[in-house]
């Protein structure tokens, strides 16, 4: 049963197209569907507070074969983040930092 509803929003404005949610220490990360970016959402005020420009993942070779990204999953164990995209041909294991 839904026990509450969140409007996501990034600088006042809705963010749609999330896709592949993960919880994590409290924050909702999704990536957002036919974008290079993910996104965390405080899931309090459902506003956006960090966004990851996934770009330069795949290099131009390989981005030539490949589609959007779409999968995020969180591994608990080494608290990384493993990205991936339709027919990418890397998954990728990263670590998200903030900017300094």
């Amino acid at each position: 049963a839904i026990e509450r509803e969140v409007v996501v929003t990034r600088l006042g404005r809705p963010q749609r197209e999330l896709n592949e949610l993960e919880c994590v220490d409290g924050k909702v990360w999704a990536n957002v569907w036919q974008t290079d970016e993910i996104v965390r959402i405080d899931p309090r005020t459902g506003a956006v507070d960090a966004v990851v420009d996934a770009t330069g993942l795949l290099s131009a070779e390989e981005r030539q074969g490949a589609d959007v990204l779409n999968g995020i999953a969180y591994v608990p164990e080494t608290r990384r983040f493993l990205v991936t995209g339709k027919l990418w041909p890397t998954l990728f294991e990263v670590t998200f930092e903030a900017a300094r």
